[in-house]
């Protein structure tokens, strides 16, 4: 009941007296979080505010820089063998976990046990999966991960079920970080790593203090504390912002005109892209939706450039395609579908279906997606294409859609780790129909031939090359309608210095960001 006031009476504030350009603070304080972790152990890392916080405390043998770059973390370099199966991992020399006691390669084969541990309840660790042994493991069928070793104290060695090119991005997932062997029970409580800053309060849905780590291998980082802010409101953590109390926050899709048209607020003002797809499914096993023309057809009846600056504010970039720009293997020079409807009809008559057909659009209840999809229902109905809007929440819409049971499914794809596998795999992959993802039910031979290739293949233009092979069959075979890549929009202080954006949650931990002082009268 509160909230609303104080959002108002701190925006009417910055109003009179304009954006504060200096603070007396020496703690950063970061407010992109709108719940609270679940918690600090990483073994149960699966959601963003999660691992951001976890990454914050511990560290993996790989990690990503702000830019969504693979770079060597607690491991200085790996060597993968000639079959593509096997990784030797190197351990940095000198490090030590915050209990002063050294890393060896005994915590690591610990830490990725314990991750997939069936003991473990509630975790996610599948980017541990491609190790020989490690899901019949997680099964309980097998006492031990056949493929871990750790032949000494400085080596950890991996062997795989099959070639992973992509694997050292998955060891820099926040799941994979690495913990003492002797952590408590209660690691979440007391979380023990090797990274920049160590806990000091968690005041649950409130915020988690955290003190830099003087000993840090990497050096300590330029600011005494950090504390991430969990505020449930987004036009809260805004205001928050605007009287200076919080560093970085988002700006909400309702508040960016706002922000955009007052010349003190732009300036404060820096987007990134998100590993964001928003599109719409099209089950290619239904009905008319089977023949890849009326799929076409559908792509070239919709307005997305109207959509994406009338109803998302231009925040984001038009998909032709499943692959971000920003991510290796995106053809940037592919044009997307045209707003055609002419065409649009010209394939419907062609496909037989001249007096048009009938669809369900079923979506989630979240306000923009409600709206977007009542857009894409008039782009539609316009036509011929005759269809109902079918709103259900977010999870039941999700089964129906999983079961086959829904024409059309308009929904958002968050990427877990920065590469193009990610999206064609899960989206398209004819392996992962249904639960896997691919409620389009898309299957295609040579799609799913190009990807294992892909899989297998350790050169990295090499490898996006196949990518971009991928994404352009299927892109004309149509399954989906692409919309757009989400850019989201954050403020960030004046004061702070060092400070980028990621494109990953887990790409920024804060250890060069510091705040600048205030410059004496």
């Amino acid at each position: 009941m509160l909230r609303a006031p104080l959002a108002a009476a701190l925006a009417a504030a910055f109003a009179c007296r304009g954006a504060p350009t200096s603070t007396a603070r020496h703690t950063l304080v970061d407010a992109r979080d709108t719940y609270d972790p679940r918690s600090l152990d990483p073994a149960l890392s699966t959601d963003v505010p999660t691992g951001r916080a976890v990454s914050y405390v511990f560290e993996g043998l790989t990690r990503f820089t702000a830019d969504a770059r693979l770079e060597p973390d607690l491991a200085t370099r790996w060597t993968r063998s000639a079959d593509g199966r096997v990784y030797t991992f190197h351990l940095r020399a000198g490090v030590k976990f915050q209990n002063g006691r050294p890393l060896t390669a005994r915590d690591v084969v610990h830490s990725f046990t314990r991750a997939l541990d069936p003991a473990t309840h509630g975790g996610r660790a599948e980017p541990l999966l491609p190790i020989r042994g490690a899901e019949a493991f997680a099964d309980g069928k097998a006492p031990v991960i056949a493929g871990l070793a750790a032949p000494d104290d400085s080596t950890v060695v991996i062997t795989l079920d099959q070639p992973l090119a992509i694997f050292p991005k998955l060891l820099a997932m926040p799941v994979a970080s690495i913990l003492p062997a002797d952590a408590p029970a209660n690691v979440s409580d007391h979380p023990v790593g090797t990274g920049p800053w160590t806990l000091v309060r968690w005041k649950h849905d409130d915020y988690l203090l955290f003190a830099r780590n003087p000993d840090y291998w990497g050096g300590a980082p330029r600011a005494d504390s950090l504390e991430a802010r969990i505020i449930a409101e987004p036009s809260t953590a805004v205001a928050e912002f605007e009287a200076g109390n919080v560093d970085v926050a988002e700006i909400p899709p309702d508040e960016v005109e706002r922000w955009e048209a007052d010349s003190a607020r732009k300036r404060l003002l820096h987007d990134a892209p998100s590993l964001q797809l928003v599109y719409v499914a099209i089950n290619t096993t239904r009905g008319a939706l089977q023949d890849r023309r009326v799929r076409q057809a559908l792509n070239l009846a919709i307005d997305t450039k109207t959509i994406l600056a009338q109803l998302v504010h231009g925040r984001g970039t038009q998909a032709a395609g499943v692959i971000p720009p920003s991510l290796g293997g995106a053809d940037t020079t592919r044009a997307p579908y045209p707003y055609a409807p002419d065409s649009a009809r010209a394939l419907l008559a062609a496909a037989g279906h001249a007096g048009g057909i009938d669809v369900q659009l079923w979506t989630g209840a979240t306000p923009i997606m409600v709206r977007v999809a009542e857009a894409i229902q008039a782009y539609l109905n316009a036509v011929g294409v005759r269809t109902t809007i079918v709103q259900r929440d977010a999870s039941t819409a999700r089964d129906a859609a999983r079961k086959g049971e829904a024409d059309l499914f308009l929904k958002d794809w968050y990427a877990d780790y920065p590469d193009a596998q990610d999206f064609l795999d899960p989206l398209l992959g004819g392996g992962n129909t249904g639960l896997g993802g691919n409620v389009s039910f898309y299957r295609n031979p040579a799609f799913d031939g190009l990807m294992a290739a892909a899989r297998r293949e350790p050169d990295d233009a090499k490898r996006d090359a196949l990518y971009r092979q991928a994404d352009s069959l299927a892109y004309a075979d149509a399954p989906m309608i692409p919309l757009y890549f989400y850019d989201k929009l954050y403020a960030v202080q004046p004061w702070i210095d060092g400070f980028t954006l990621p494109v990953i949650f887990n790409g920024q931990r804060w250890t060069g960001v510091r705040i600048r002082t205030p410059a004496r009268p």
